[in-house]
């Protein structure tokens, strides 16, 4: 039974066609999706790195010419653009989980000053790293909030509902490791779903958490980041299907940036589930995410909590 979760993904890339006036045939849009499939795993594995252009065009088999361009075409976003939100996102959940310096977590982010790393954090979450550290320790439910300082706790906590789910079917890639990196399965995962045109409007974002991480080490925690799509497509390059078999569960819908989660989750089994006379089922808690995290500010990210239910 999952107890707590440190930080959500971001649902990396929402890929729009790459011609919307002349389609790409399928045979190109799945050879295009794989080759960013292996950029995106990448990245994800050299955030340390300096980025190198010319080297990712050569993980991709692109000429430097036109990696850059057809990388944007397909994920909406530039490769910088990836790399520093990904370095960033590390650094939020850094700021609340951990106690090292905000020097140190700058410098871990690839910015040379707490000043550069400040502007660029508050430009994308509104709020200073030090304003982010001290909301997230504060409250997960009073985010950011700084201009309601007396705010009674009770007034915000969240509503848990008990709803009957459907079952639902995800494909998607297994994670292994911090459930804050698990972006890099779901960079896969759309990398995989675009490159066979199955991104629809009506596509869903599922992030299945198996382990406690205050019980299991970070290296050995297991996910699975899931998208629910309209139809069914042949498992192929690592994809894998998981079906979540529905029923009764206690829904919450969480408005924040996604390094509250874990206090989210304590408070929902550790106060909410004792006092509702609920019971756990024996099944893996999972997370929607409900909007695009790259076009919102933090305080604006909407996450439904989902936990089965006997």
């Amino acid at each position: 039974m999952t107890t707590s979760r440190p930080n959500a993904p971001f649902p990396d890339i929402s890929p729009p066609e790459l011609r919307p006036d002349r389609p790409a045939k399928a045979d190109t849009l799945l050879d295009y999706g794989r080759r960013l499939d292996r950029v995106v795993r990448h990245i994800a594995a050299h955030l340390d790195d300096p980025l190198d252009l010319d080297a990712l065009a050569a993980v991709a088999c692109f000429s430097p010419y036109h990696f850059h361009r057809i990388y944007r075409a397909m994920t909406g976003e530039t490769v910088t653009d990836t790399l520093r939100r990904q370095r960033l996102h590390r650094a939020a959940g850094a700021l609340v989980q951990d106690a090292r310096t905000i020097a140190a977590i700058a410098r871990q982010a690839g910015y040379g000053s707490v000043a550069a790393f400040t502007r660029a954090f508050a430009q994308s979450y509104g709020v200073t790293p030090a304003a982010y550290r001290r909301s997230g320790r504060l409250s997960p439910f009073a985010w950011p909030h700084d201009d309601r300082p007396n705010q009674n706790p009770e007034d915000i906590m969240p509503t848990v509902t008990i709803e009957a789910l459907p079952a639902t079917s995800l494909v998607g890639f297994d994670h292994r490791g911090p459930y804050m990196e698990i972006n890099a399965a779901f960079s896969r995962a759309y990398a995989w779903a675009a490159g066979r045109n199955l991104m629809t409007p009506a596509t869903r974002c599922i992030g299945v958490y198996f382990d406690d991480p205050s019980a299991v080490a970070p290296e050995n925690l297991r996910s699975f980041a899931g998208l629910a799509l309209e139809s069914t497509p042949a498992l192929e390059d690592g994809a894998k299907g998981l079906d979540l078999p529905g029923g009764r569960h206690a829904v919450l819908v969480h408005k924040g940036p996604y390094a509250a989660l874990g206090a989210v989750y304590q408070w929902l089994y550790g106060e909410w589930l004792p006092a509702s006379g609920q019971t756990p089922a024996d099944q893996p808690c999972f997370e929607e995410y409900l909007n695009d995290p790259r076009s919102l500010p933090p305080e604006e990210w909407l996450t439904r909590i989902c936990v089965p239910l006997t």
